[in-house]
């Protein structure tokens, strides 16, 4: 009788969600939640509560490694964690960006691009990263705040919210989700997956 493994395996259902992917999305949600409450005290000079924030990497690594949903549950939920355990209270705009930051790297696939191929090929991983940083922080800081919430005008959103946390989102994606893969494709390599 053969067992099964937690590993990543290629995907035949991009939306599949199953015990495995919920178990995924547990881990890497504490894991990014976390961190997040580490890094969320190095707040960026200058701008509206936009911590330096190298943790975003790990929503990204989880949507590449296991699929969409991994990568957007991981980024939600880890953001609610780490808003919560800081003392910042729940943003659920904030959390769903950082969901699509996630999301957004596992949809390769609908690009022509496999998850197989963007885990082995690093630049596509960091471009895919920066991406996702732009995209998924345009949703809170630039639709929802000006716009929904009123919470500042467009130009304010975009030069204290959006341009400092899509910049740092997206150097420390594109630096630190390629090394996140080079340890896993290493650990599949030594662990024969």
């Amino acid at each position: 009788m053969a067992t099964t493994s937690m590993r990543a395996q290629p995907k035949e259902n991009l939306w599949a969600f199953g015990t495995r992917e919920i178990v995924y999305s547990a881990i890497g949600a504490a894991l990014y939640g976390v961190l997040n409450w580490v890094f969320n005290n190095l707040q960026l000079p200058g701008t509206n509560l936009v911590s330096f924030r190298p943790p975003v990497a790990i929503p990204m690594f989880m949507g590449i490694v296991f699929g969409p949903l991994v990568g957007f549950f991981t980024g939600f939920f880890g953001n609610v964690l780490g808003d919560l355990l800081s003392g910042y209270g729940f943003y659920w705009h904030w959390d769903v960006g950082n969901g699509l930051m996630g999301l957004l790297p596992g949809l390769l696939p609908l690009v022509g691009i496999s998850l197989a191929r963007a885990q082995r090929s690093y630049v596509i991983a960091a471009v895919t990263a920066i991406v996702a940083s732009l995209v998924g922080m345009a949703f809170p800081a630039l639709l929802i705040n000006p716009f929904v919430m009123r919470e500042m005008d467009f130009g304010a959103a975009f030069a204290t919210l959006w341009l400092p946390a899509a910049v740092s989102n997206s150097v420390n994606g594109a630096i630190l989700v390629p090394i996140l893969l080079a340890a896993w494709n290493a650990y599949r390599a030594r662990s024969g997956r």
